[in-house]
Order: structure tokens, then sequence, then C-alpha cells
């Protein structure tokens, strides 16, 4: 079995949004300290941003943060809410023979929930970082993290990867 960890939209002006329950740099902070644990064990870290469509110039803050892309992962351009659809995710996942996804990044009702339950019909195993993602609400997140993730996958938090 390999595992794969897939970051969702850890862009400056996403992570600078008022966030809850843990504030995008809480959540960008444990999010490097599982891709440190991944590349470690010798396992993919996949990073996803988007972008907008029908426009020539981005938003600023646009980019992954600072530091956070390394040479070794895979970096994945969405157009769309999740990280499947339109892109090359899928063939590359394979390519690295992956069958299980760790998903963390912002924001958990958005781009991590449509990119599990595309992963999910992709037939991926999944599992979920709560405490590496964060919503538009504390009470989405919960929610989400605590009724619907659970029907998908396993939910653990930072610690036990790290």
């Amino acid at each position: 079995m390999t595992s794969a960890l897939i970051l969702i939209d850890l862009m400056p002006r996403i992570i600078a949004l008022p966030l809850a329950p843990h504030s995008g740099e809480e959540v960008l902070t444990r999010c490097r300290r599982l891709a440190e644990a991944f590349r470690a064990s010798d396992r993919p870290v996949v990073l996803v941003r988007v972008e907008r469509l029908n426009t020539t110039e981005q938003p600023p803050g646009s980019g992954f943060a600072d530091g956070l892309v390394q040479p070794s992962d895979v970096v994945v351009v969405k157009r769309t809410v999740g990280a499947f659809h339109g892109t090359d995710l899928h063939d590359q996942l394979s390519n690295l023979g992956v069958d299980t996804l760790v998903l963390a990044g912002l924001v958990t009702t958005m781009g991590v929930e449509s990119t599990a339950r595309a992963a999910s019909d992709h037939g991926y195993e999944l599992e979920f970082v709560a405490d590496a993602m964060s919503g538009f609400a504390a009470d989405e997140h919960d929610f989400t993290v605590e009724k619907i993730f659970p029907r998908f996958g396993d939910v653990r938090n930072t610690a036990a990867y790290t």
C-alpha cells in the first residue's frame, strides 16, 4: 500500500482568510510537518492550487506558500473546486502506485471535500487530517469532519503522522 499526502490550496490569499476552527497559519504549519514526514519516508507529497478561469492574471497570493513546494513534490493546478476534474492528478497518482490519499489543506468544505469525493469515486482509500484543515466556519468544518469524512475514510490528527 502506498499513501500520498494531498495538500489543498495552501496559497497566501486563502491562508489569510478568516478561517475556523484553525487559522490558515496553523493549518500551514501542520501541513508543513506532514509534508516533512511524508518526504522523510519517501512517500509522495502532492500540492494542489487553484487558478481562476478566464483571467490573464491571477490575484495576488495565488502561488503556494513560501518554501512549501520541494523538487520531489507533484504539483497540480486545478481550475475547479476539486483536484481531479480537468487535471492529470489521477494519472500521476496511478504512475506512483498510490492507493491511499491523506488529505489536508484549505478549505474543509470546499477543495478538501470535493477532492475527497472524487478520490472515492476513483477508488482511493482515504484518510483525513482534521487539525490540518479548516473551514469558513467552525461548525461547517466540525460537521464535515465528524459526519461526512468518516463515511469516506479514517479521520486522524497531525500527531498520527509525525
